[in-house]
């Protein structure tokens, strides 16, 4: 359904990204920002249900700055490599990609944003700095950002096996932002929405987040 672009960034260089039209006219357009892994098979399919559900999506290739073309196994060896390339990006660069990737579908109405992981808080900060109304799964980095004051909604998903994001991090979510939903799902771990993974993936919790996210975004981005 989709197709590779170049995004101009905000330095000199260029990056790739996956870009899905909108089934018919768009209600408006969202950014998907990938887990540590690139922008892989999964990444692409998430792009294409955005699209089919009527939004103009684009999943920017951040490793473009450090190596192109970067799609990751997941792996221990994978889970590796993508820390250390989320290290080397550093979250300042990606959260400027997220700003010229809306910049490039800005055609399709009102911008969003849904990201998982690492992603999951580049969101964040894409709801706190850049004002797009944002999706949050599993963002294990957030909690050293939530005293910034929003610029935008942002609602967050997480499992309530998650070893990597305890309950009291959850906690902390509510505590600072009352202001936003914080939706927690029974049964699932990190990474429940990555239906290619059998040993992360929660089906039911995937379905309803998937509803919930929606909502978000026919909310505050589509056309009236």
């Amino acid at each position: 359904m989709g197709n590779h672009i170049n995004i101009p960034t905000s330095g000199t260089q260029c990056i790739g990204a996956y870009m899905a039209e909108a089934v018919g006219k768009p209600k408006g357009g969202i950014v998907v920002i990938q887990e540590i892994f690139g922008v892989n098979a999964h990444v692409r399919s998430v792009a294409d249900r955005f699209a089919a559900a009527g939004y103009t999506t684009v999943a920017p290739a951040f490793f473009d700055h450090l190596e192109t073309g970067v799609e990751l196994d997941y792996t221990d060896a994978g889970m590796q490599r993508g820390r250390q390339l989320v290290g080397e990006l550093g979250l300042e660069r990606a959260v400027e990609d997220v700003a010229s990737a809306a910049e490039s579908i800005a055609s399709a109405g009102k911008i969003g944003t849904v990201g998982y992981c690492w992603g999951g808080t580049v969101a964040l900060l894409s709801a706190l700095r850049l004002g797009l109304p944002s999706v949050s799964y599993y963002g294990a980095r957030n909690v050293p950002f939530l005293e910034e004051k929003p610029k935008a909604p942002v609602i967050f998903h997480f499992g309530e096996e998650d070893a990597s994001i305890p309950p009291e991090a959850v906690a902390r979510h509510r505590e600072r932002l009352p202001q936003m939903d914080v939706h927690t799902y029974a049964g699932a771990g990190h990474a429940f929405n990555r239906d290619i993974d059998p040993n992360h993936y929660h089906e039911a919790s995937a379905h309803l987040a998937w509803r919930r996210t929606l909502a978000f975004f026919d909310t505050y981005l589509a056309r009236p």
